[in-house]
């Protein structure tokens, strides 16, 4: 519905039939579709197409796609990775119990993904996920065993401009487990490394409630997460 009420606004600025304009979405769609078919494990085009698919809402037909890709593929490590950020895409249009499910079932894919293939992106990706869960859930521990294997991962490799991500996520995992000392240390280090890196600035200059409405601003499901990958590629 979303999908077409946007098409058919961009169809009367344009003089086109609103069908027409939904039929014209749906074969871009399936254009964007048939380019991630033909490389499953490719990163960018899936990206491409995620990034399409949440502009018009269409999160359900993205789910359905990426289920059948990772089926047809179950060896492609990227293709459960974008699966699950499908599900992470639709999740701040959710309601609070599906949100849960869209959240645990972005965990399954993120791990296939780790089981199939250990990459940075994928390790940061899940561990950065269990910081969203709240602390009845137990799983703070488990981002932070993710987080710390991206670090060293990092570490033997060159410096990128996204690797600042891994620091934030591992002073906030941190923060959630109370561990305040080693919070503030890894922001420290993280701003050591990437000096003009202004949330770590942010969190450095915060302490007590200030510090806790910061952090838990940033893990609110209601809002949107920035799931785009394109510094893996703009910024190598």
């Amino acid at each position: 519905m979303a999908a077409a009420m946007l098409a058919a606004a961009g169809a009367a600025a344009l003089g086109v039939s609103p069908a027409g304009a939904v039929l014209a979405e749906q074969a871009d769609f399936a254009a964007m579709e048939a380019a991630v078919n033909a490389a499953p494990d490719e990163l960018k085009p899936a990206n491409d197409y995620r990034m399409a698919v949440i502009q018009v809402k269409q999160y359900d037909r993205a789910i359905a796609f990426f289920k059948r890709l990772t089926a047809d593929h179950p060896n492609a490590a990227n293709a459960h990775l974008n699966y699950g950020f499908a599900y992470v895409d639709k999740i701040p249009d959710a309601g609070a119990i599906t949100q849960v499910i869209l959240a645990n079932n972005a965990l399954g894919e993120f791990t296939r993904s780790i089981e199939l293939k250990p990459t940075w992106i994928g390790l940061y990706t899940r561990g950065n996920s269990y910081l969203f869960w709240p602390r009845i859930f137990n799983r703070t521990h488990l981002g932070l065993a993710d987080l710390n294997e991206a670090l060293k991962m990092q570490k033997a490799d060159t410096k990128k401009p996204y690797h600042v991500r891994v620091y934030i996520a591992l002073g906030d995992g941190y923060w959630k487990s109370d561990d305040l000392v080693q919070a503030s240390n890894t922001w420290r280090i993280g701003l050591a490394e990437f000096p003009d890196n202004g949330p770590l600035k942010l969190r450095l200059s915060k302490q007590g409630d200030e510090l806790k409405n910061l952090i838990e601003a940033g893990y609110d499901p209601a809002k949107r997460v920035d799931t785009s990958l394109q510094d893996l590629w703009t910024n190598p």
